[in-house]
């Protein structure tokens, strides 16, 4: 009878665990790396031109002093069609689409008129009627950067997309980053989250860049976040959110009223609208015999529903229209927004913020503090200093990844042989993908050209390695 020897196999189960965490360590760097080198300059521009919008305005009272200003007030300001009429004399070939108030006396009334889709700013004393000036408001100095900001300056939607795609790679840029940052000895103190200031060359460069986005990064993800309401797809999702959980507008929006059928939107007809509101249809005013109401009126409306300045009132659109008034400038309790019958002054839709679900009262907020106007000065240096931070943060990579990268190749962190460990951190990011739709759909592009085109031609491989 034949016996079987049989010899016991010894797993090193330890070993097997440090393979496994170099594995992942491995691939979240290579993630980490791919995301850094496409999206880093993207992330510059978004914080430099954030970081100088901060500041609209005190930036704006002091280029346009002249036009913001008045040197002498009188005992009384002229009534708002008074100041509308000068502006009508002055232009009488553009349509004066609305009227804004500040809460500052020595401010001008700011009057837009349009002609040929250009809009323009009107700056009226309103003390005596006279025009400080005009500006156009596309050609605004801070108005520059909020377009690099929101859309690289070329506008339309595939740059919009690409704002919102680098701000979202951000994400996972923190989280891949936390990982590799993420002390494996408990002990450690330098390097993690003191920088080692006595060392040189690449190191010193990777605690330059690691140790501040470690301390940083819950600021950076704040302000990524309170900044996406505003992007093209996840802003989207995040209002049909707030609509379909009626944490958005508050239901009630048109108890004044029947709920209108009307396509028209409040950010359709105003520039000044509280995000909550954005989306909110527009009603339609009836005329039943009644005259138009004066703009005295409107602004004594807006007065009795405890609207505050500043607030701009936009004019009807059509004989069918509203008057709109609305505010977004001011402290995040103060925003409203009210539609006026034209003809019978009935309050067609009225929402403040202490009507607003829950959602659009923390996005509200959040707003508010990613444009630095929640608490003041005190905000915009915060703000300064998260986006200065994060502008250090990518510079020091570049340094780090240019002293590390090899000579005639990209510097590539090697790929993990552990396929079990790399399918399961692409799944994990597929994952955040479904919260960030644009970020999902470029994982799996940048996967399928890591993996069936750029590892097939060899001089892209080399170069890559």
């Amino acid at each position: 009878m034949e016996t079987s020897l049989k010899i016991p196999i010894h797993v090193d189960k330890k070993s097997n665990s440090k393979k496994r965490r170099a594995s992942i360590y491995q691939t979240m760097w290579r993630w980490h790396f791919y995301a850094g080198i496409i999206f880093a300059p993207f992330l510059i521009i978004l914080a430099f031109s954030g970081s100088v919008y901060l500041f609209k305005p005190q930036i704006e009272s002091l280029l346009y002093h002249h036009l913001y200003y008045v040197q002498e007030k009188g005992s009384s300001p002229l009534s708002p069609s008074a100041q509308v009429a000068k502006v009508k004399e002055a232009y009488p070939n553009r349509e004066i689409t609305s009227i804004k108030y500040y809460d500052n006396p020595s401010r001008t009334t700011e009057i837009s008129v349009m002609e040929k889709g250009e809009m323009l700013s009107v700056y009226v004393n309103p003390y005596n009627g006279k025009l400080n000036g005009s500006l156009e408001n596309d050609k605004k100095f801070t108005e520059i950067f909020k377009k690099l900001h929101s859309e690289l300056i070329i506008g339309g939607t595939i740059a919009n997309r690409l704002v919102e795609l680098a701000a979202c790679w951000a994400v996972l840029l923190l989280i891949t980053g936390l990982y590799i940052w993420w002390p494996r000895n408990k002990e450690k103190i330098w390097g993690t989250i003191l920088p080692r200031f006595n060392r040189r060359g690449r190191i010193f460069w990777r605690d330059m860049h690691a140790v501040p986005a470690f301390w940083l990064s819950i600021l950076i993800l704040i302000l990524i976040a309170t900044g996406l309401p505003w992007s093209g797809v996840m802003g989207e999702g995040i209002n049909r959110l707030a609509n379909s959980t009626n944490t958005g507008y508050p239901s009630y929006a048109f108890s004044f009223g029947e709920k209108p059928e009307s396509k028209l939107l409040t950010k359709d007809i105003t520039e000044d609208v509280p995000w909550a509101a954005e989306n909110l249809p527009v009603p339609s005013s009836k005329t039943n015999g009644y005259l138009p109401l004066s703009l005295e009126d409107v602004t004594y409306i807006a007065h009795t529903q405890n609207i505050e300045k500043p607030y701009t009132i936009s004019f009807p659109q059509g004989d069918k229209g509203v008057y709109t008034v609305s505010t977004s400038d001011t402290k995040p309790n103060k925003n409203a927004t009210l539609h006026i019958d034209q003809y019978s002054g009935a309050i067609l839709s009225n929402v403040h913020y202490n009507q607003y679900g829950i959602l659009a009262k923390i996005i509200t907020v959040g707003i508010a503090l990613h444009e630095g106007r929640l608490f003041g000065l005190a905000n915009q240096m915060m703000g300064l200093f998260v986006c200065l931070g994060l502008i250090g943060i990518v510079i020091s990579s570049f340094i780090m990844w240019r002293k590390r990268k090899p000579s005639g190749k990209l510097g590539t962190p090697l790929r993990s042989n552990d396929f079990k460990v790399v399918k399961t951190i692409f799944f994990i990011m597929l994952a955040l993908g479904v919260i960030m739709p644009l970020v999902g759909i470029s994982i799996i592009i940048v996967y399928l050209l890591d993996r069936f085109i750029f590892m097939k031609i060899k001089p892209l491989r080399v170069w890559l390695s």
